[in-house]
């Protein structure tokens, strides 16, 4: 994966402010295509009661979030920035990542995947100007990292996965990191891939942290972010991407 030309790395996104080029924006929705006839796929095997999550476990001890500097100093910030809604679709979004990674038997930095969960949508609250708001949640996570020395190598980690979470599909190639903040922040936003974890998982989640009317909320700041930034990722969602629909069919109730 080349860094500085891949659309959603963090590279890529300081030099662009998430501004789509017109081939980037047709591969983009050629990539919403797939994941939506991948979702169609998936909900017609949970109502048909075939979905591999019905079939599978994750011991609730595997999700639990670790402790460390890091994850204490990413969940200080996204307490003092994030409103109740965001905050608890965060944690949801970490206890989904960690469930997949242990399902796909993946070896994943739990810390950096959480504070990657944690502050992947802090920029949603304090972006402004005209750059994709997940250049303002990476630069929260440099000034997390900043704060408990992080490595290098495990700053840029997670800030591309930061960046690159609304893109419509995160290959595996991106990294673990990345790849499984896309996909449990899908399975909370939209339902994808929700067939292929455990009910137990869904139903703990949102009872430990609930949704308190997430799709109303989520909805209406996709629609400002898309307004703000009219080239960027998520005007390619809400446009073609039928996101907000998506949003409303997701299998939550709020």
């Amino acid at each position: 994966m080349d860094a500085k030309s891949t659309v959603g790395t963090v590279e890529w996104t300081e030099c662009t402010g998430g501004r789509l080029e017109p081939a980037e924006r047709r591969r983009l929705v050629g990539d919403l295509v797939r994941v939506h006839l991948g979702n169609v796929v998936g909900r017609f095997r949970v109502l048909a009661h075939l979905d591999p999550g019905r079939r599978s476990y994750v011991a609730p001890a595997r999700v639990l979030p670790p402790d460390s500097p890091l994850t204490r100093a990413a969940q200080d910030v996204a307490v003092r920035v994030l409103p109740a809604t965001l905050l608890n679709h965060s944690h949801r979004t970490y206890r989904f990542a960690s469930a997949l990674g242990e399902l796909e038997g993946l070896d994943v930095d739990a810390e950096v995947l959480f504070a990657a969960a944690l502050l992947h949508d802090t920029g949603l609250v304090v972006a402004g100007g005209r750059d994709d708001f997940t250049l303002a949640s990476a630069r929260t996570a440099r000034d997390v990292a900043e704060q408990v020395g992080l490595s290098t190598a495990a700053t840029r980690t997670l800030r591309t996965a930061i960046t690159l979470h609304h893109s419509p599909r995160v290959p595996l190639a991106a990294g673990p990191v990345a790849y499984l903040l896309a996909a449990g922040a899908g399975v909370d936003v939209a339902g994808v891939r929700c067939w292929d974890l455990p009910p137990s998982v869904l139903a703990d989640a949102v009872r430990d942290h609930p949704r308190e009317g997430f799709k109303a909320y989520f909805t209406r700041v996709w629609a400002d972010e898309a307004a703000r930034v009219p080239q960027g990722r998520a005007q390619v969602l809400r446009r073609y991407g039928a996101f907000t629909a998506a949003i409303a069919l997701a299998p939550f109730d709020e």
